[in-house]
């Protein structure tokens, strides 16, 4: 393990795991909560976002329970072990975040919604570590599917910075890429909706804000 000292470290490509070309284990086929389906097919006009901020059990919650997001699921995302299990990833040696990914209704609720749910339910200044979750899994991240999304991204982390600031906080280490670039592969079947009242109604979410409110708009979809 790379995690020898207190201090969690990435893995270069050549120190990770290679992982597998077919996953280990099935996915299942709808939301527990929602009832749709989670790996597709979509409807028309759906859009897809993707975050890690900690421990993905209470980051999918937080996504499913606001209106316009039509199904969600949590995976392994931004390292580079193909098809990890979450043990693989618990060990650090995949580069991988637990990570949600969200697919909305734009005419329901806005990418900038999503956004400022995200920052507002974590902390984003902890580096690799929410709260007791210590390990390069729990990093804050945002996985872009488009050039908007990208920009709406980038300003709302800009924004959140200087009230962050004004309230005596530290710098944010969230990490924003393009998904396209950082595959995301399905958690197992246990994982997903892990939170939902017919499986851990009382189940463990370390995930928790900064009490600090994100000054970004609302109003419409922008990506």
């Amino acid at each position: 393990m790379l995690f020898g000292s207190r201090t969690p470290e990435l893995p270069t490509p050549e120190q990770a795991l290679k992982g597998r070309a077919t996953p280990e284990f099935e996915v299942p086929s709808r939301h527990t909560v929602l009832g749709n389906p989670l790996l597709g097919p979509y409807p028309e006009g759906l859009e897809i976002a993707d975050f890690a901020l900690g421990c993905f059990w209470g980051a999918e919650r937080k996504f499913w329970q606001t209106e316009g997001v039509w199904t969600t699921y949590v995976g392994y995302q931004g390292g580079y072990t193909e098809n990890p299990s979450y043990e693989e990833v618990c060990s650090g040696l995949t580069g991988h975040t637990e990570a949600v990914r969200v697919v909305f209704d734009p005419a329901r609720v806005s990418y900038a919604t999503l956004l400022k749910l995200f920052w507002e339910s974590h902390n984003p200044t902890q580096g690799f570590r929410q709260g007791n979750d210590v390990g390069t899994q729990y990093r804050s991240a945002i996985y872009t599917h488009s050039a908007a999304q990208e920009s709406a991204a980038k300003a709302s982390r800009d924004a959140y910075q200087q009230v962050l600031t004004a309230s005596n906080h530290g710098t944010i280490t969230t990490t924003i890429l393009p998904a396209e670039s950082r595959t995301f592969w399905p958690a197992e079947g246990y994982h997903q909706q892990y939170l939902s009242s017919s499986k851990n109604p009382d189940g463990y979410c370390g995930i928790g804000g900064t009490g600090v409110s994100c000054p970004i708009g609302v109003a419409k979809a922008d990506g």
